[in-house]
């Protein structure tokens, strides 16, 4: 029985092994072995399911590694598309917070001066803000940073029955332009009490006390402060506010002011310059800045700001971003040094405060600001002032009469026991507007109105 089933494994193994063509006297010498063998037969059944196995098995090896590949392409795709998709999310909530304008952009707003042309940054918004349509006339107003006059201008155009006004700006050269393009406006006969001075706007309620029309009795109907520098500053290279240009690492809004920014620069503690840079440039590469800044005094110190863009392009090589990432870095530095030359967060808080206190009842307050500190300092301070409430009063319900009968742009407010901002989320420029004007991409505008009856 034995050797029966030996017989047929034999038999079936020569059937196997004919699939290898093998010649006539390897078949005869492998039979020969097969029965002096003492191995059992099994074994040669082993060693033709061994190769077999590992045929098995470097297809097994190469599907796998298909597998993988085609994995790892559907997970790159997979991530693609997530992060596709958080842009966005993020883009959807970057909108949310604030309320895009929709007023048509007037070309004719920009007026081409001596060295460039100057835009009025949302000129239509403001001139809504200050409309007769909230059902108060505008007889006073007061422009903080006139500049070179396109708000203020605009303003007096629309209201006729304006009686007195004032406009005020630290610079001498935008205020020169000002005065002569708001001095065009007047007629002999006009009853308009204009008053320009050059000053900087934390003084605003010493000047208009000191006023012969007294406008502070009861307050004044409207302020606008434009937070923003105007493009005949950025592009004179002999200010030192521009990245692009090169001149004197000046960056001082008042003429007459004493500090600095080359003073900054090599001359104050190191650890104020890199307190400089993290606050108010928000600048993630503060410290190397910092102290390649420091170890520059060494070698003669910064006195262009050519000198300064020069050591941040240097400082910024290795990193991602290419030109435009080194004049970011270089637009951040030179927005910290700018805010600590003329310490435009503190008197821009304190000027928020003293002009709430200027306005009449029922009188608005507009600010643009153009970047996220100006603007974070405007909507706290606002909510501070109005001391918002938990639930509405009669105030409430003089607001929501105004937005569904007249002033279509105010979408929500935040009622408070001395005011309202009218402006929960700020207003940015029309779509229109940030195409033909690239320097108003950044702006927001917040508006906050007093109490009708006074506390």
């Amino acid at each position: 029985m034995q050797s029966e089933l030996w017989e047929m494994a034999f038999r079936s193994s020569m059937a196997k092994f004919s699939l290898f063509s093998y010649s006539p006297s390897q078949s005869l010498r492998f039979q020969h072995s097969l029965f002096t063998c003492t191995t059992p037969p099994v074994r040669i059944f082993r060693c033709c399911s061994i190769a077999t196995a590992a045929d098995v098995k470097n297809k097994a090896k190469k599907e796998k590694k298909k597998n993988s590949k085609n994995l790892k392409a559907s997970t790159s795709v997979s991530k693609s598309s997530e992060s596709s998709s958080l842009s966005s999310k993020l883009a959807l909530v970057k909108e949310k917070r604030r309320t895009r304008s929709t007023k048509k952009f007037d070309e004719n707003a920009i007026q081409v001066g001596d060295t460039a042309a100057h835009i009025p940054v949302m000129l239509a918004e403001v001139l809504d803000v200050f409309s007769g349509s909230s059902g108060r006339p505008l007889r006073s107003f007061v422009d903080c940073t006139v500049g070179a006059g396109g708000h203020s201008s605009a303003i007096i155009q629309a209201h006729a029955e304006l009686k007195f006004y004032m406009g005020m700006d630290v610079d001498p050269i935008a205020l020169d332009k000002a005065q002569d393009r708001i001095s065009a406006l007047f007629s002999e006969d006009s009853d308009l009490k204009a008053y320009i001075v050059l000053k900087n706007f934390k003084y605003v309620k010493s000047l208009l006390a000191d006023s012969d029309e007294k406008p502070l009795d009861p307050g004044v109907d409207g302020i606008l402060m434009d937070l923003g520098m105007s493009s005949m500053q950025v592009d004179d290279p002999e200010r030192g506010f521009g990245v692009l240009g090169d001149g004197p690492l000046d960056m001082r809004m008042d003429p007459q002011a004493s500090l600095k920014a080359e003073d900054i620069l090599n001359s104050w503690p190191e650890i104020e310059v890199g307190r400089i840079l993290r606050v108010y440039g928000e600048e993630s590469n503060w410290y190397s800045l910092q102290n390649k800044i420091v170890k520059a005094r060494s070698q003669g110190g910064l006195h262009s700001t050519a000198e300064l863009v020069d050591l941040i392009r240097k400082s910024t090589l290795g990193l991602k971003g290419g030109r435009q990432g080194w004049i970011k870095t270089a637009t951040r530095v030179f927005q910290a040094l700018r805010i600590a030359v003329n310490d435009e967060l503190n008197v821009l808080e304190d000027t928020l405060y003293t002009c709430f206190d200027c306005l009449a009842p029922g009188g608005r307050l507009a600010v643009i600001s153009f970047h996220s500190l100006e603007d974070r300092v405007v909507k706290q301070t606002f909510l501070d002032i109005i001391n918002p409430k938990t639930q509405g009063d009669e105030h409430e319900e003089d607001i929501t009469k105004i937005v569904e009968e007249n002033e279509g742009w105010i979408k929500q407010t935040v009622i408070g026991s001395k005011g309202t901002v009218l402006t929960k989320r700020p207003i940015t420029p029309s779509e229109e507007e940030e195409r033909l004007n690239r320097r108003s991409r950044s702006a927001k505008l917040r508006v906050i109105q007093k109490k009708n009856v006074m506390c």
